[in-house]
């Protein structure tokens, strides 16, 4: 998730490309260490794609989700 929040500040502030060097400034600027391969996984998957239609995909497919919360209720006897 680390590599995902810095992708998205760095897009976030104008960035629309951003690169393993820029993820891994805002990752150092708050003492996070890095792993080049997870980082540059993230890199890989989102360049060039619409964040804002990546994160309506990823909405639509929480929202298919159960919700969980169900309460068995057991017969009493």
């Amino acid at each position: 998730m680390r590599y995902v929040a810095a992708y998205l500040l760095a897009v976030l502030g104008g960035n629309e490309s951003p690169t393993s060097k820029d993820l891994k400034k805002i990752l150092d600027s708050v003492g996070i260490e890095t792993d080049d391969e997870r980082m540059n996984k993230v890199i890989s998957e989102l360049n060039g794609k619409n964040i804002e239609d990546v994160i309506a995909q990823g909405n639509g497919k929480l929202a298919s989700m159960p919700a969980g919360g169900a309460v068995a209720v057991s017969a009493g006897g």
